[in-house]
């Protein structure tokens, strides 16, 4: 089974909306657009070239196929061959067909098509923003990598990474560094169920019983 993985630029706060310019998704009435391009540096350039470098599947929601299609196929910047190379499936339930080379809708349910996905041979699923896909993946629990370019700034509005409907799940910090302008980069991969804990003492004080009858009471 290969793995699906999630790769964002992401705001301190989570938003993950229009980061390459205010034309690239305006929706919402998002006036922040272009937020990320003044951050970056060689690190970050040497880290989306190894992300680039291995082989994969692009899975994208409609809109950011949309965009990545009106841009990728006229461009010679880094990443364009590999990214106009690469096997893109698209979910969306407005378009009929998707003419970027190499590109495929998905058929049927999401969820379901990505399970099947992720059952064949090949190499990993990538996921590029696509904000409203992600959420789907997340409600599912198909994620299984997050590699996240944190930026030092909050937007306070946006399309968001994590919406509210993940699957409780742990994660692994499997690598990070730091860029010179203060992105923090950072892949987590899954490490099984959330373990818990309490850091109470182990025969409550008078005031603690009073303050859980108090908490039991307003429920």
């Amino acid at each position: 089974m290969r793995k699906l993985i999630v790769g964002t630029f992401m705001s301190l706060d989570g938003v993950m909306q229009a980061p390459g310019g205010p034309e690239e998704d305006p929706t919402g009435g998002f006036t922040h657009g272009g937020w990320s391009v003044n951050y970056w540096d060689d690190v970050m350039g040497a880290q989306m070239g190894e992300s680039m470098g291995r082989p994969f599947d692009l899975l994208l929601g409609r809109r950011t196929y949309e965009i990545f299609a009106a841009h990728w196929p006229h461009s010679t910047e880094p990443g364009a061959e590999e990214l106009n190379r690469a096997t893109k499936h698209v979910a969306s339930r407005t378009l009929d067909r998707v003419d970027w080379a190499n590109s495929h809708l998905l058929e049927g349910d999401v969820p379901d098509a990505v399970r099947r996905l992720k059952e064949q041979d090949g190499p990993e699923l990538q996921v590029m923003g696509s904000a409203e896909l992600l959420q789907t993946l997340q409600r599912h629990d198909l994620v299984d990598e997050y590699r996240l370019m944190i930026f030092p700034l909050l937007l306070g509005t946006g399309k968001k990474l994590f919406g509210g409907g993940e699957v409780p799940t742990s994660l692994r910090l499997a690598d990070s560094k730091v860029a010179s302008t203060g992105v923090v980069i950072a892949t987590y991969e899954r490490a099984g169920e959330i373990e818990y804990g309490s850091f109470a003492r182990e025969e409550p004080t008078p005031e603690e019983d009073e303050r859980r009858q108090r908490l039991a009471e307003e429920e």
